[in-house]
């Protein structure tokens, strides 16, 4: 019992990094259709920012998350100014292969800028070293960061969406761009802001899977990044709900996996759960069918 709650709290750990991740999915396709496959880069931009920020300018692990998700939040706009405004009137598939080509951009730049080494993130010390110990379930106090971190982030999340001006405008322009074009909601703000919170979300989640792990490369947002578009999926595309439900049933399912059978077939679990679920129930967990009009 003591080794399922040790393997569930680190579940619960790596599933907060999937959920943050797969918020930025599923907020980009609810409002504009458009699987962001760059987002994952992003999460690993986040990464690096993070590590920068403790390594060479000694900041402390929250104001170096700060300065990520910041980062991370200008960067994501850019993105959409960029490569995919242009595109918005385009054919669906046009969007997507400029996503795919974003995503490889990121990646190696990245390379090219900082080199494709892989880099250790500082020893965590202090506050953020501490353990705790119910019976033999082993808690570090940055799993507890991690969790805090990521439901201080959803419930903001939430707020924005739910009671702010610019989430109401969010949830209008989801339902009918064009009519809230009508009612004088500015679309483009609306879906610049979208990428904003998205990327913020992906460049936290990158400073927590840097602390967790200690290693980062280039290439660290390609399996995480799919997962947590599984996750997304899993949940219900397009609902933020759907995908915190999402995230964490797939980082507990990937460790129960890892400690109960055999770590190499973790992913394999992963994509076979994506294929049930499209198969058994394409809208999603969460998700309903809608019909649409051809």
């Amino acid at each position: 019992m003591e080794v399922f709650l040790q393997q569930l709290v680190n579940g619960v750990s790596l599933g907060s990094i999937y959920a943050l991740v797969a918020l930025g999915y599923t907020m980009v396709y609810g409002i504009i259709k458009l699987i962001n496959f760059a987002h994952c880069d992003i999460y690993m931009i986040g990464a690096y920012i993070g590590y920068f920020c403790m390594t060479y300018f000694g900041l402390s692990f929250f104001p170096s998350l700060l300065v990520a998700m910041t980062g991370c939040m200008v960067l994501g706009v850019l993105i959409e100014k960029i490569a995919y405004k242009p595109l918005r009137n385009a054919a669906r598939i046009s969007l997507l292969i400029t996503a795919i080509g974003m995503s490889l951009f990121l990646e190696y730049g990245t390379m090219f800028l900082v080199s494709a080494k892989v880099r250790t993130y500082p020893a965590m010390t202090g506050f953020m070293a501490k353990t705790f110990h119910i019976g033999n379930v082993l808690i570090t106090m940055q799993q507890i960061v991690i969790l805090a971190t990521t439901i201080a982030l959803m419930l903001a999340l939430q707020y924005i969406v739910k009671y702010t001006r610019a989430g109401k405008a969010m949830r209008a322009v989801s339902l009918d761009k064009d009519a809230a074009q009508l009612m004088g909601i500015d679309v483009n703000t609306t879906i610049s802001i979208t990428f904003a919170i998205g990327s913020a979300l992906a460049g936290a989640a990158g400073v927590l899977v840097g602390v967790y792990y200690n290693t980062i490369n280039p290439l660290m947002g390609v399996t995480p990044g799919l997962k947590a578009f599984v996750a997304a999926v899993f949940g219900g595309i397009g609902l933020i709900p759907g995908a915190m439900v999402g995230g964490y049933f797939i980082g507990i399912v990937e460790v129960l996996v890892s400690g109960y059978g055999n770590s190499m077939y973790r992913d394999a679990v992963v994509f076979a759960i994506l294929i049930l679920i499209l198969i058994l129930k394409p809208a999603g967990l969460l998700g309903k069918n809608v019909g649409e009009k051809v």
